[in-house]
């Protein structure tokens, strides 16, 4: 019994090592040197490899309308300044313009002179004058002795008298109201002639005449109706820069 019992005790682990004949065993046993295979269980149960294939004859029609414009892009930095380029070949004479306006330059001018002697009666008397050789614009009036300044500008006045015979000649060339230059000559037994001449700056409406001053002496200028002995001009020179 005892001999019995002994030998089921060693038979025993035998009976556990032996595999189940109804399962497959859980894994092989294999040397650390063989390559390793893909269990044929795995390679049957592997995912498919998906590739996106697009037909471009589907995509590629009919080519569409042009689209609207789109809205001016902001402008882009201003680049550095190029080289300069080789001069270029000389162009061809082009037509002549038309011709322009004229060149209009102002004129004021005037001549006069005066055919009667005068006597002075007062102190301070307007030289007048009775003959028209210029008078242009009509700016020198006759009337009052004056010339009147419509055109600001330089002028140039001469002013030709004839002394009387024992008698004083005093006159003097007014700027407005003030004195400018002096025409003198003393008493004597012969007559002479005598010219003054000056330029002014001559602003608008201003007043250019002859003044005969009286003193203690009798104060003339001697003409006659045959010759013209005295004389009074002036002209525009240049006029004010606008």
């Amino acid at each position: 019994m005892s001999a019995a019992c002994l030998r089921l005790l060693l038979l025993l682990p035998l009976a556990c090592c032996v595999p189940s004949p109804s399962r497959p065993p859980s894994r092989l046993c294999k040397r650390c040197c063989d390559h390793p295979e893909t269990p044929a269980a795995t390679a049957q149960h592997q995912i498919p490899e998906v590739r996106t294939v697009i037909n471009m004859t589907i995509l590629k029609g009919d080519k569409g309308d042009r689209g609207d414009k789109g809205t001016l892009g902001k402008p882009g930095l201003e680049g550095a300044v190029g080289h300069r380029g080789p001069v270029g070949p000389k162009g061809t004479k082009g037509q002549a313009g038309s011709p322009g306006d004229a060149c209009k330059m102002p004129h004021s001018s005037f001549s006069v002179g005066r055919r009667k002697s005068l006597h002075s009666v007062d102190y301070y008397q307007a030289l007048v004058f009775d003959t028209v050789f210029v008078n242009l614009q009509q700016h020198f009036n006759m009337f009052k002795g004056k010339f009147y300044c419509y055109v600001p500008g330089i002028y140039f006045f001469n002013v030709n008298i004839h002394t009387w015979n024992f008698k004083e000649t005093y006159l003097h060339l007014m700027h407005n109201d003030k004195e400018q230059v002096i025409l003198y000559a003393q008493p004597s037994e012969r007559s002479i002639m005598q010219s003054q001449s000056v330029m002014m700056d001559l602003a608008l409406n201003d007043e250019v005449w002859v003044r005969l001053y009286k003193r203690e002496r009798e104060n003339a200028v001697y003409s006659d109706d045959v010759d013209v002995y005295i004389t009074f001009n002036g002209y525009l020179l240049a006029p004010s820069v606008q």
